[in-house]
């Protein structure tokens, strides 16, 4: 008696990569798929626009550089830009990409007068549990 002999496996064929984007969102216009970006190797020069807002942006690149890495650069350019302009006290430029919560000195200044005024959850001054406004009442004012 002998054993039964198992099904051969066919071999699979080699996993397709999938090639990487070369259209971005603009970060000005917050178009999405506006921005196309070129390479030209031979140069040395990579370079990106905007079909809506016509932003444009070059930079050096290697054999080795992709369009995402352009797209990269640009990004952190604009991020130094502003970082710099909110350094100086420059109104007129565009914020840092960090979120709201996460800046320092985000919003307007608060004096004393507005503490005492205010419906913080923190500051608890008028016995409504932080919650407050012109239709909430207390569950014992009924």
């Amino acid at each position: 008696m002998g054993k039964r002999k198992k099904a051969a496996k066919k071999p699979q064929g080699k996993k397709k990569n999938e090639p990487l984007a070369t259209v971005f969102p603009c970060l000005f216009c917050n178009h999405e798929k506006s921005v196309t970006v070129k390479l030209d190797k031979k140069a040395g020069v990579g370079s990106l626009a905007c079909k809506v807002c016509n932003q444009t942006f070059q930079c050096a690149v290697n054999y080795l550089s992709a369009a995402v890495d352009v797209y990269s650069e640009w990004v952190d350019a604009c991020d130094a830009v502003a970082q710099k302009g909110s350094e100086e006290g420059g109104g007129d430029l565009a914020p840092s990409r960090v979120p709201a919560a996460g800046r320092m000195g985000a919003g307007r200044a608060r004096d004393e007068e507005d503490d005492d005024n205010d419906d913080d959850i923190l500051d608890d001054e008028d016995g409504l549990d932080g919650y407050g406004g012109d239709g909430i009442v207390a569950d014992d004012e009924y």
